[in-house]
């Protein structure tokens, strides 16, 4: 294997968080993005704002500090096949943009591996669990075709756990990570696939950043793992608080969509890790249900799908209705999780009608 790994990233919001890590683990990283932000990254590079341990103020990593190269194009000007990985991290409707779609299409038949970084799992990726009947998911998709010519062999998911936003009034090359947790994958079917993951892992773990003259271990590790249902264990997070963010009439904070009522979060949660262990999950995949009850106490802001639906979005990602389909393929109901997909579906309704 290469020195140093070419990895295309396509998204350049939240991807920046794991764009910066790869180039502190001395990896080249260009991101897929809108014309402003690639000319903005390519004139002054990505900055992260992470917080750490025993410190008061976040540390700021900027890519011209660290070892790999950042650059960054549209969708258009980029040839999927001079990579050795593409990271899928821009939100699911958005692959099916003019441009976007193209060069979806394009990776897939390059057979270039793939490494999803978004809450809704790709529909190759879940051709990979096996009994599941993923011929009645599409229109939990925005846009289901864009993912037809596919290997899912080289389809992999990405839990993307540490929380991060860009920060409104800032520049749009600034990230602000809130919870930073680690990023949890799959492996590939092959092994050579997988060996690039691998070293992504050692080499993140082992990278450093200098901060006051000494250099120092950041959180936000990659961490792989031989089960495809690792990344699951986030669909109870999301059931639990995210879509519960969405009100009929508006948003509220993860902390008060979870804190409110904590034994039917606690419901929700478990009926979801029930539905992935049906699928074949470990008992130790899940995220204990005390543990992301306590992380939700510092979670302060709506879910960024209810941020979405508040500013009228016409098409965000269905987590929770796909984990409603995928449940009654298995027999399984919840009337909080149908009344939170009810919920969903009339507030895109609606952001429908209004334009």
């Amino acid at each position: 294997m290469k020195d140093k790994l070419d990895i295309l990233l396509m998204g350049a919001s939240y991807g920046s968080l794991l764009g910066a890590k790869l180039m502190m683990a001395g990896h080249n990283v260009t991101f897929v993005c809108l014309p402003a932000e690639a000319d903005l990254i390519n004139s002054d590079g990505i900055r992260v704002r992470l917080p750490v341990r025993d410190r008061d103020a976040p540390v700021e990593i900027h890519s011209a500090k660290l070892a790999g190269a950042c650059g960054a194009a549209g969708p258009d000007d980029v040839d999927p096949a001079k990579f050795d990985l593409v990271g899928l991290a821009m939100q699911e409707p958005q692959y099916g943009s003019p441009g976007v779609v193209e060069l979806l299409d394009r990776i897939a038949k390059a057979g270039v591996p793939c490494m999803s970084i978004m809450n809704m799992p790709p529909l190759p990726y879940l051709k990979r669990i096996p009994g599941l009947d993923t011929s009645s998911l599409d229109d939990c998709f925005t846009a289901p075709a864009a993912w037809q010519n596919f290997d899912p062999a080289l389809v992999t998911l990405c839990s993307p756990d540490p929380q991060a936003v860009r920060p409104p009034d800032e520049p749009a090359n600034v990230l602000r990570v809130g919870l930073p947790t680690n990023f949890k994958v799959a492996r590939f079917d092959d092994d050579a696939h997988t060996a690039i993951l691998k070293r992504l892992e050692d080499d993140i773990l082992a990278a450093r950043y200098e901060i006051d003259g000494k250099m120092t271990e950041l959180p936000v590790k990659l961490k792989l793992h031989d089960s495809l249902f690792v990344p699951f264990a986030k669909w109870s997070m999301l059931l639990t608080g995210n879509y519960r963010c969405v009100q009929a009439d508006g948003a509220v904070s993860i902390h008060d969509a979870v804190h409110a009522d904590l034994e039917k979060s606690r419901a929700i949660y478990e009926w979801v890790d029930e539905l992935v262990q049906s699928l074949g999950a470990s008992p130790d995949d899940k995220v204990p249900f005390e543990k992301y009850a306590n992380a939700a106490l510092s979670l302060l802001n709506p879910s960024s799908a209810a941020r979405a639906l508040n500013n009228g979005a016409k098409n965000i990602e269905r987590v929770d209705k796909l984990v409603q389909k995928i449940a009654a393929q298995r027999g399984m109901t919840l009337d909080a999780v149908d009344e939170t997909v009810a919920i969903v579906d009339a507030r895109l309704e609606a952001n429908r009608a209004a334009n």
